[in-house]
């Protein structure tokens, strides 16, 4: 009888690890797909005139995000989910001085909604095992990149120039996810 039960614990085990890591595989192709199309979506959107240049600004963007290699697949999919949902938050903002399409914005939030999606079921079981190195500096970082984005916007009172250069910051993110992605292997 014990045995029926370990070996029943076992087979359960492989097959959830193997399941794992073949959504690990499907999930580095789904987010590579949608990743690319919430980047054509942001170059869709209007560029502004010369005049905004004097609005660029250094956000200062974490040394975590600019060294991805240090990243196991668990810690990518906790700072990619952490990364998309900031920047759904940004884009649900008033964006309405930017001559922005709404189709566009809408078909750019339903992809991040997706991708959030798709991640969390794997997050979840990430932070139930705690199996995960990223600490909480990484999140902190995280956090202040996007707020300080955030205040920018309030303190340009969300005008056409200011979104130009958070834009700009997205578009950067998104290279960095897709970068990311590619750690998404089994």
């Amino acid at each position: 009888m014990t045995y029926r039960c370990l070996l029943q614990m076992v087979l359960l085990l492989c097959l959830s690890t193997t399941a794992l890591s073949r959504s690990y595989s499907l999930l580095r192709f789904q987010q590579g797909q949608s990743l690319a199309v919430c980047q054509n979506l942001l170059w869709q959107l209007p560029s502004t005139p010369q005049h905004c240049l004097e609005f660029r600004m250094d956000f200062q963007m974490p040394e975590e995000m600019k060294q991805a290699q240090q990243f196991r697949k668990e810690d990518a999919v906790l700072v990619m989910y952490e990364m998309l949902q900031h920047i759904f938050n940004i884009l649900t903002r008033d964006f309405s001085s930017t001559g922005w399409s709404d189709t566009i914005i809408e078909h750019l939030l339903e992809e991040l909604y997706g991708q959030m999606n798709r991640l969390e079921p794997i997050r979840k079981e990430i932070m139930q095992k705690q199996n995960s190195t990223m600490g909480d500096t990484t999140d902190l970082h995280l956090r202040k990149y996007y707020f300080n984005l955030v205040q920018y916007l309030k303190s340009k009172e969300h005008n056409r120039c200011a979104w130009t250069v958070v834009r700009v910051q997205i578009l950067r993110n998104f290279s960095f996810l897709r970068r990311l992605t590619g750690y998404l292997r089994d």
